[in-house]
């Protein structure tokens, strides 16, 4: 089947536009360049000071729901009044209730109206939901469904996998059309729980090799063995428990002390505060660059300046944790050497000391081994960043990605024809 495309593709997002959700704008962007027409829906307004250049390019309009419903009464009402003539409201007010039953939070009520909100106010042309994360992105963009009998389909990624109760999993999954996810942990677990596991596809966001041009490096003069030639740290990720920079604080603290190094952080996050009265105590704030969230071309730069990577990812109590974070990915494909942790889908994309080293989360002193090993060796670092850009440059290029979503969307008719598809 050739489907045209006739109709709107309506992207639910937990929030946008998003500086630490660079791979959605970079599938919008896909999306919108292979034809799909598309409108944003998304949960809350904008935190972030700034936006990347990709967001600027991306031109569907944007519909903000309101975040808390008690600050737009309303709004909320009208959309209730108007939702209370569809048939198939009560039949999803049963949902909702079934729901409650199982998860009484205010959170619920939140994205239950959300959606009655959504239905008011849907915008023109709109056939088809398509929501981004599998907990509350995808509640909304189900009990809208409900309301409304238009399908959806959901990609999920890692926390919203891993936090969410089996039950709320296996109903969006019966109720979805498709599902897809981006790594083979997750894709092996969402089909252990799906009616139909065919419905559940595997997918690899990859990056655009276009924004991350092939970088050229040659053998680095800094091995750390006098204060002219330190060894250049780098790590990107929200300052939250499930990116590990506590371990990793730790384990630079306990290199030698004739080692010289400075490491620069990228990010936000709750945690930032903490993580720098840390690393006052562990003696080590004055060779630490803090530099908050910044812009994707900021990031870049940093890649090809820097001589290593690190990012030691964990598994939280709750079990929130990464599934291939896209950092890793970037990074590599600059040629810069990643040392990080082998859980969730690293280890799927990266082989110890084929590509990149790999230790144990949570090891201080692993971790302080392989920084110290990559430190003193910028031939290692050199040989293993070559290797990793090319795995990455071979693998995980994003056109593969909106090539497998131009498919699935085909037959839902939100898409060009599958003929167009496979030249993306």
């Amino acid at each position: 089947m050739n489907a045209p495309m006739n109709g709107k593709l309506l992207v639910v997002l937990k929030g946008y536009p998003r500086l630490s959700e660079t791979f959605i704008a970079q599938e919008l962007l896909g999306l919108q360049r292979a034809g799909v027409s598309l409108a944003i829906v998304s949960l809350r307004h904008p935190t972030d000071a700034s936006q990347h250049t990709v967001h600027d390019e991306i031109t569907a309009p944007v519909l903000y729901l309101p975040e808390y419903l008690h600050n737009e009464p309303v709004r909320v009402l009208k959309a209730l009044v108007k939702c209370l003539g569809k048939a198939s409201f009560w039949k999803a007010c049963f949902g909702f209730a079934g729901d409650l039953a199982h998860d009484f939070t205010r959170n619920r009520f939140r994205r239950f109206g959300q959606a009655l909100v959504l239905v008011n106010e849907w915008p023109e042309s709109g056939t088809w939901l398509y929501a981004h994360f599998i907990h509350t992105p995808a509640s909304v963009a189900d009990y809208a469904s409900q309301i409304t009998t238009v399908g959806w389909s959901v990609s999920a990624h890692a926390k919203d996998i891993w936090t969410s109760k089996k039950r709320e999993l296996q109903l969006k999954l019966k109720r979805a059309r498709w599902a897809v996810t981006c790594t083979g942990t997750g894709h092996h677990y969402l089909q252990s729980l799906a009616a139909d596991p065919s419905s559940v596809h595997l997918s690899y966001h990859g990056i655009d090799l276009e924004r991350f041009p092939e970088f050229k490096r040659s053998v680095s003069p800094n091995d750390g063995s006098n204060p002219s030639t330190k060894v250049n740290v780098l790590s990107v990720g929200r300052a939250v428990n499930k990116k590990g920079l506590d371990t990793l604080l730790q384990a630079l603290a306990a290199l030698p002390k004739t080692l010289h190094w400075h490491f620069t952080h990228i990010g936000g996050g709750g945690e930032l505060g903490n993580l720098q009265q840390m690393a006052d105590n562990l003696g080590i704030a004055a060779q630490i660059t803090w530099l908050g969230a910044v812009t994707q071309s900021v990031v870049l730069e940093h890649y090809q300046r820097c001589d290593l990577f690190a990012l030691a990812c964990r598994i939280t109590d709750d079990g929130d944790r990464d599934g291939l974070p896209n950092v890793l990915v970037e990074s590599a494909s600059q040629g810069l050497p990643c040392i990080t942790t082998h859980i969730s889908a690293i280890p799927e994309a990266f082989e110890h000391h084929r590509d990149a080293l790999l230790v144990e989360p949570d090891n201080v002193d692993a971790l302080r081994d392989a920084l110290e090993l990559a430190m003193t060796n910028p031939t290692l670092r050199l040989e293993l960043g070559q290797a990793a850009a090319a795995n990455i440059r071979t693998r995980f290029d994003h056109h593969t990605s909106i090539a497998q979503l131009l498919e699935l969307f085909s037959d839902v008719q939100v898409a060009p024809s599958r003929a167009k598809a496979k030249n993306v």
